[in-house]
């Protein structure tokens, strides 16, 4: 069994240039569009409920937050360390331009520049899975990854479907994640999965 057992905030930066030095870090990314939920599950996934703010307000975390975080493989007692990097969230309409095109400038910038990244994680809302704008940041993601970048496809709120709906979009993306973190459902599959793409990342290396 896989557990994180230590998480804490580290920084924030304005833009990959501000960034911590990333010699020999596992950075997992966590993006989204604004108030899919991706706070939640950071805090969710760690059990540390205030880890990551959740704001009431969508598009208010404007800068990239940097988290250290330690798993535990429980069979093994090897630990495995990481940085879950918090992305702004993309997309919210209620922002002047000027801001929403810094955005956009400095989340494209880490993306194609940040070799530090192991692992892209777009958490997309299971109500509305084929916007097109999560559409679009897809498509840029497996554009732009390289080859020792993993992308892993995470549906947000699942609770929020019943059986028929949930069957048919397990159907229609058959290699994402469902997760709820209300229900705390999925939060186990995602940290294996993460284990063991790091693992693996660390022993090539």
């Amino acid at each position: 069994m896989i557990d994180i057992v230590d998480a804490k905030f580290i920084t924030s930066a304005p833009n990959v240039g501000a960034a911590p030095e990333a010699e020999e870090q596992n950075e997992v990314v966590f993006m989204a569009r604004s108030n899919v939920g991706k706070s939640s599950l950071l805090n969710a996934l760690t059990n540390h409920k205030g880890l990551a703010k959740v704001s009431s307000t969508p598009g208010k975390t404007k800068l990239i937050n940097y988290f250290d975080v330690t798993f535990l493989n429980r069979e093994t007692s090897e630990k495995l360390m990481a940085k879950f990097v918090d992305l702004p969230g993309f997309g919210y309409a209620k922002v002047s331009k000027s801001i929403k095109h810094d955005w956009e400038k400095n989340l494209t910038d880490y993306i194609a520049n940040r070799e530090a990244i192991k692992i892209f994680i777009h958490l997309i809302d299971c109500r509305h899975p084929n916007l097109e704008i999560d559409t679009s940041v897809s498509d840029f993601l497996f554009r732009n990854a390289r080859a020792n970048q993993y992308i892993l496809q995470i549906f947000t709120k699942i609770d929020k479907l019943n059986q028929k709906e949930q069957s048919a979009l397990r159907k229609e993306f058959p290699n994402a994640l469902m997760v709820s973190s209300a229900k705390k459902r999925g939060m186990r599959k995602i940290i294996q999965v993460i284990y063991d793409v790091l693992q693996e990342k660390v022993d090539e290396d």
